[in-house]
């Protein structure tokens, strides 16, 4: 069974937070992108929730790749939480660590 990718935005304070779900890979590139612009809107700092996130492949990592440079064009730190530490190493691993906090929870994520 395939997890269909959804990818929403919401306020969180001044953080915008990205909700990711599912499957990310190539297919979750345009809602993925119109989810982050949604969250960066005003926003002082991206937040993205891994906590429902169900498989994620290289594709799905370029895409992140792409979003930390959109953010910080834009001057927006990125912040994640809800990561499973399968996907916590993946991100040590590509050193996308190196440029998203990994936070433990959304309070923290968000402060």
């Amino acid at each position: 069974m395939t997890d269909r990718f959804a990818a929403t935005a919401r306020r969180h304070g001044d953080a915008g937070v990205v909700d990711i779900t599912g499957e990310l890979d190539s297919g979750a590139a345009a809602p993925l992108a119109t989810a982050y612009a949604e969250a960066a809107a005003g926003a002082s700092r991206i937040t993205l929730n891994f906590g429902e996130l169900t498989y994620m492949n290289s594709s799905g990592i370029a895409l992140i790749v792409e979003l930390l440079g959109k953010a910080r064009a834009a001057g927006l730190s990125v912040h994640a939480f809800g990561l499973s530490e399968h996907y916590r190493q993946i991100f040590e691993i590509t050193r996308l660590a190196d440029f998203v906090e990994i936070h433990a929870d959304e309070p923290s994520a968000v402060a």
